[in-house]
């Protein structure tokens, strides 16, 4: 008689595979993240990855979802928290300085993202997205013109900290984070 084999019950499954994913993209880039490997870091046979997703451009899209919104959900955290302006710069400090991309794979995984949507609209889409829901929280306490400004700042700055061999301390992100949200939208500082 042979042994009838037991289903095994995932019910994370899906959600490991696409942690495993932003993990070896994070390590290894897009160009290094096959479905292979995704599996074996997610420790699933390789069958689950087509079982779970469509194609690998859809496990990509799930998991660069995933990011964006953990990224963006961390940012809004921060200014929900300030109940004045002077807070709500500092906040956008510490998210300069101390929080968006210190982690390496945050970096790397941010990059591929942006490349991706230089290339695809799909994907550029998931960028707007994620820049909407980053100046939604930044208008709790800025105007539309001085949130979008500031959003940008955000985002060079921050490249700027991972990526330059002599980063911007605090006080020159400080300064420049006060020059922007300092005039009123539309006059010149």
């Amino acid at each position: 008689m042979t042994e009838r084999r037991t289903r095994r019950h995932d019910p994370e499954r899906r959600e490991r595979i696409v942690e495993a994913c932003l993990q070896v993209i994070g390590e290894s880039g897009v160009a290094g993240a096959s479905t292979r490997r995704i599996a074996a870091a997610a420790d699933v046979p390789l069958g689950s990855i087509s079982y779970h997703f469509a194609d690998a451009d859809e496990l990509l899209r799930a998991a660069f979802t995933r990011f964006a919104h953990v990224v963006s959900d961390r940012f809004e955290e921060y200014l929900s928290r300030a109940t004045t302006l002077d807070e709500a710069r500092d906040a956008v400090v510490q998210l300069i300085t101390a929080d968006l991309l210190v982690d390496p794979r945050e970096l790397v995984l941010t990059h591929e993202l942006y490349t991706l949507a230089a290339r695809d609209p799909g994907y550029r889409r998931l960028t707007h997205e994620w820049m909407a829901r980053s100046r939604h929280a930044l208008e709790r306490h800025f105007d539309p013109p001085t949130a979008r400004l500031l959003d940008a700042l955000i985002e060079g700055l921050t490249i700027h900290r991972a990526l330059d061999t002599e980063p911007h301390g605090r006080a020159e992100v400080e300064r420049a984070v006060a020059l922007v949200t300092a005039a009123p939208a539309g006059r010149a500082l």
